[in-house]
């Protein structure tokens, strides 16, 4: 790591304070021709009768909104590494339709990779009460904070269907700028985070592989800084014999990367309407999400589609990363694939 910059001067290492000002950064609003052409290559699509796990940008053809989707995935790995379009109306669409044009624009952008150990190309994320003390239970599954992390992708995408009553709203920080702001602070702790720590795989284990992985939170790679992180499952790895405990300095330094995660003037906070969707750039960003109150009525309830995105012409990533995205081999990387694991896309 000696060759790491004392301070990385980047598009992506943004601080909240300057995005919250400049939304049009970040904000892509539809067109009225650019929703036209989504619903008549949605139209073809589903005409055509190909099965959804199997949509590309070859099948879902846009001719104009294609150009735009290839700067927006320049500027997620290249550029602030977020972005939202907004615009799309839902309300009269089938789930198979809104599905439909996710995975249609979602596929000019990567493609997409299993979520868990069934297969899922398309997630739901929603509130079912999963047990958070279960350690082979998901925190998306639930109303509860989710707190900083990354996903086991290039790129995590997500579609609103539905809204909280009250909060749930989507947080996102910079990883340049957390690693910037160690730098000042604490140099001695940054640098630990260099270092491999063992993070839970929560019971989705590859034949003949361990129950956890070790990777460094922070990875400098052919100019390029990369993160993977979820605390909660570094800290639930701790219950496997042969995983290193971890140290006073390095839960020291955990604890300095979630203080700097949550600082208010570091990150950005935004509520996804419904029809928004949200693409984040998992090795430059880390994404949360507040805790909500749901609607009584179920149809009301909070409901999201995630995606999963091997992305093109993505950065090169170092070779321990293989332990958790199967390979690093750039555009066919990433997801979780077990023995049996079979993808395909559930609907409900």
């Amino acid at each position: 790591m000696e060759n790491i910059p004392t301070n990385l001067e980047t598009p992506a290492a943004w601080k909240g304070s300057e995005m919250n000002s400049s939304t049009q950064l970040w904000i892509w609003q539809l067109q009225e021709n650019e929703s036209k052409e989504l619903l008549l290559a949605t139209k073809e699509f589903l005409q055509a009768g190909v099965p959804l796990e199997n949509i590309s940008k070859y099948n879902f053809k846009l001719t104009t909104l294609g150009k735009k989707l290839s700067l927006i995935k320049d500027d997620l790995t290249n550029g602030i590494g977020f972005r939202v379009i907004r615009g799309l109306d839902i309300n009269n669409l089938t789930r198979e339709e809104i599905a439909t044009i996710f995975m249609g624009i979602g596929a000019h952008i990567g493609v997409p990779r299993s979520q868990n150990a069934k297969g899922h190309l398309l997630g739901h994320v929603r509130n079912v009460g999963a047990d958070v003390s279960n350690n082979n239970s998901r925190i998306y599954q639930t109303n509860q904070r989710q707190t900083f992390h990354t996903d086991s992708a290039d790129v995590v995408a997500l579609i609103c269907l539905q809204t909280a009553q009250e909060g749930g709203e989507s947080l996102l920080v910079s990883a340049e700028t957390i690693y910037n702001e160690m730098l000042k602070r604490r140099p001695d702790l940054a640098k630990l985070l260099f270092e491999n720590i063992a993070t839970d795989k929560r019971g989705e284990i590859e034949a003949g592989k361990k129950p956890y992985f070790s990777i460094p939170v922070f990875s400098w790679y052919k100019e390029k800084l990369s993160v993977i992180y979820q605390r909660q499952y570094i800290e639930s790895a701790q219950r496997f014999k042969e995983v290193p405990t971890l140290t006073p300095l390095h839960v020291e330094a955990l604890d300095l990367f979630d203080e700097l995660a949550n600082d208010s003037s570091l990150n950005i906070s935004m509520q996804l309407e419904k029809g928004d969707m949200q693409f984040v750039h998992n090795h430059s960003m880390l994404h949360d999400r507040g805790s909500f109150i749901d609607w009584p009525q179920v149809e009301k309830r909070r409901h999201l589609l995630r995606l999963w995105l091997s992305v093109p012409e993505d950065r090169e990533l170092p070779d321990i990363f293989s332990e958790r995205f199967g390979t690093t081999t750039v555009g066919n990387r990433g997801g979780i694939m077990l023995e049996n694991t079979k993808p395909h896309v559930p609907l409900d």
